[in-house]
């Protein structure tokens, strides 16, 4: 599995899994693609924040091959 929590494995156009701030308490996930990179760090423990197509902002949880 692809570490999520480091910025030189995520690209724009990636597949991914997120979480979303108001489901991090339940870990609900949500599926799409990458639209954006809003984390500038080279890493973060929960979880590169990305935007993704549909507009969702979350941190990424999987990265889907």
């Amino acid at each position: 599995m692809i570490d999520g929590r480091q910025r030189k494995n995520v690209e724009i156009g990636l597949f991914v899994e997120i979480v979303q701030k108001p489901h991090q308490r339940s870990g609900e996930l949500t599926k799409g693609v990458i639209a954006k990179i809003l984390t500038n760090s080279q890493n973060h423990p929960y979880g590169i924040k990305v935007q993704l197509e549909s507009g969702l902002v979350g941190r990424i949880k999987n990265i889907i091959e």
